[in-house]
């Protein structure tokens, strides 16, 4: 079941959860036998043993539970980056990340208990049963604090922020569970950063501009790699390999990347246009420009020192210097912690 993103919070007969920021993965359970399963339908059993143990002694002996597996960094923030280190072909690197940084299971929704399948009840009933029957939950599981007052919603999105926080969930109270459909409701953080273009990735058609690598300077003037611009319509992917073709000249020469221009040279930090675990086949190359031209991106998070997620093209900055382009404009966020959020109550 998915959701659509708004731009505030909506009102109504709704109830209010935080928006995790992990693998969305379903739980089955069959008294000794528990599949975690993505919402992609990638197998994650495997990744993470420690949440298998835990779910055999924690949940009910036949069970299906939709949820978020996160895992939280040392300073007790849901990392991603950590997260995705899971997903490893060697046993012995998962099984040390397990015992090192264990990850949590948190359930939102209930979808089968026993012989009943609850996909046509309300998730008033859902919520109720998940409530009553994951009541007392072992280390590395939760359930999700939710609400249905919108002023504590909203006290959520600001204050979990901190703890690397999505934003928040608004889900029809009385609302069946469909898969595949998007009738829930989302808000996100947003924001806006002038950043440094400094190269670009071809779209998988071959035909224009598919992302744009941007950058940030440090304090030192050191211009950081800090994630991507994406989603361009078809007619502005080829505008966009225009407004960049002067930029091409001498664009190594002085380029701050220009080592990653070279696959062969051994070099540190997330190079330009680096592919995930979990799209190993995509094509890195990317095409380097002279760090000239600043635009405006919108965004909704921070991971470290970079975009969370790819951000979206607001317009080009002529009026602004790449020099401008730091990491002091970015607002920052309240400390919080994710033991903070998983101790939460709602009403």
């Amino acid at each position: 079941m998915l959701a659509k993103p708004v731009p505030e919070l909506p009102e109504g007969d709704l109830l209010f959860e935080p928006k995790w920021d992990g693998f969305r993965c379903i739980v089955f359970r069959d008294h000794d036998e528990v599949v975690l399963g993505s919402r992609n339908e990638r197998p994650l059993t495997r990744y993470f043993p420690e949440l298998v143990e835990a779910i055999r002694t924690g949940f009910p002996q036949r069970c299906v539970v939709d949820g978020e597996i996160v895992v939280a960094s040392p300073e007790g923030r849901a990392d991603f980056d950590l997260l995705s280190q899971r997903i490893h072909p060697a046993g012995s690197r998962i099984r040390r990340l397990a015992a090192e940084l264990p990850a949590s299971f948190v359930a939102f929704d209930l979808l089968a208990l026993d012989d009943r399948a609850l996909l046509e009840a309300p998730l008033r009933d859902r919520r109720a049963l998940l409530d009553r029957h994951l009541a007392d939950l072992r280390t590395g599981l939760h359930r999700s604090p939710a609400t249905t007052d919108r002023a504590l919603a909203a006290h959520w999105f600001a204050r979990f922020e901190g703890a690397g926080i999505d934003g928040v969930m608004a889900k029809p109270i009385e609302g069946t569970y469909e898969p595949g459909r998007r009738v829930q409701y989302k808000l996100k953080h947003r924001r806006s950063a002038d950043c440094v273009v400094g190269g670009f990735r071809m779209h998988r058609t071959g035909d224009g501009v598919g992302s744009l690598l941007l950058g940030l300077h440090d304090h030192a003037g050191i211009l950081h790699h800090v994630g991507v611009a994406t989603s361009f319509s078809a007619t502005r992917r080829v505008q966009l390999i225009a407004e960049l073709s002067p930029y091409l000249d001498d664009a190594l020469a002085d380029h701050p990347w220009r080592a990653w221009a070279d696959p062969a040279t051994p070099t540190t930090g997330r190079m330009p246009g680096t592919v995930s675990r979990w799209s190993g086949d995509r094509d890195g190359a990317w095409t380097p420009v002279r760090p000239e031209r600043v635009c405006e991106v919108a965004y909704d998070q921070l991971q470290g020192d970079r975009f969370r997620h790819p951000t979206r093209f607001v317009r080009w900055r002529p009026d602004k210097r790449p020099g401008e382009c730091t990491y002091d404009q970015l607002e920052p966020v309240a400390s919080c912690g994710l033991a903070e959020v998983f101790a939460a109550t709602g009403s």
